[in-house]
């Protein structure tokens, strides 16, 4: 139900308005996780947050209409403004709430998420082209690499990953916390969303979060895109779904089949549950195929 909630939500990927939904029932929930770190659920991407004597931090913030509730939600946690909002990418479901936030809060963003957000975009999901956000929205400081923001004790590591859900991604590690944040890297229990429109490849988004396993502990919080709080087991869990469908499907490839025949004879029955979220077994393999097909 989780997965099926946020994927009604995220047809809207890229807009920051509501397009007419409505988000009165909309209950945000928080959670402390580790550290200083703690998760808030909504509808729309997953947000983390940094709370301590330095004020807020958050990571991602759902949808413009969500803000107040957002804000309440995290007054409760710890009195003190909302100093920082890192976007891990440019979709409206994880940056809508930027114009209000941006209005008192510092918007920092890799590079390419400023790009997006500025600018008019062609939407590969919708078929259509998407306004320029307004200039509150934006990020106003962006990184090519990678950037650190020392805060409520510790070092908040922000990282881009080039070329896997868009070109734009980036992870956030709370480091002292042992918190992760992976955006739509991660989308727990369910095959990922690759925005091949703005950039994303996925052959890039699985070495991504190979990489990105790599870094982690037993001990690690890993807050994904979409779905559950997940652990390190969790999300290579998720990489061994990405491997061995990939594997299939380049294999297919190579004995010549076409798209048609691939998706007619799918994958593995283990992974077919995981079709039953925002990204079905067909929109995946199609994904695949097209990436793999380069």
């Amino acid at each position: 139900m989780r997965l099926l909630v946020a994927a009604v939500l995220f047809i809207f990927v890229g807009c920051s308005t509501s397009n007419g939904q409505d988000y009165s029932e909309v209950e945000i929930k928080s959670k402390h996780l580790q550290g200083q770190v703690y998760f808030l659920e909504g509808a729309g991407g997953n947000i983390g947050a940094s709370v301590g004597p330095d004020g807020i931090l958050i990571v991602d913030d759902q949808f413009a209409p969500l803000s107040e509730k957002i804000n309440a939600a995290l007054q409760k946690l710890g009195a003190g403004p909302i100093k920082f909002v890192l976007n891990t990418h440019w979709h409206g479901d994880h940056t809508g709430g930027n114009r209000n936030f941006g209005q008192t809060a510092t918007i920092i963003a890799h590079t390419n998420v400023r790009h997006r957000l500025s600018t008019k975009q062609f939407s590969g999901f919708l078929k259509k082209e998407l306004p320029a956000h307004p200039k509150e929205a934006w990020p106003v400081i962006t990184f090519d690499e990678s950037v650190s923001i020392h805060f409520n004790g510790e070092e908040i590591e922000v990282i881009h990953f080039p070329s896997g859900h868009t070109d734009g991604d980036s992870v956030v590690f709370f480091t002292d916390s042992n918190v992760v944040h992976m955006g739509d890297h991660f989308f727990n229990g369910g095959f990922p969303f690759v925005d091949v429109s703005s950039g994303g490849d996925a052959e890039g988004y699985i070495q991504n979060v190979r990489g990105v396993l790599s870094r982690l502990n037993e001990d690690t919080v890993v807050v994904p895109g979409h779905g559950p709080v997940a652990s390190k087991e969790d999300l290579a869990v998720f990489l061994r779904m990405l491997t061995e469908t990939s594997q299939i499907v380049r294999q297919k490839i190579a004995a010549g089949k076409d798209l048609d025949t691939i998706t007619q004879e799918g994958l593995l029955q283990e992974w077919t549950s995981w079709g039953t979220g925002f990204i079905s077994e067909k929109k995946w393999i199609n994904t695949l195929y097209e990436s793999l097909s380069r």
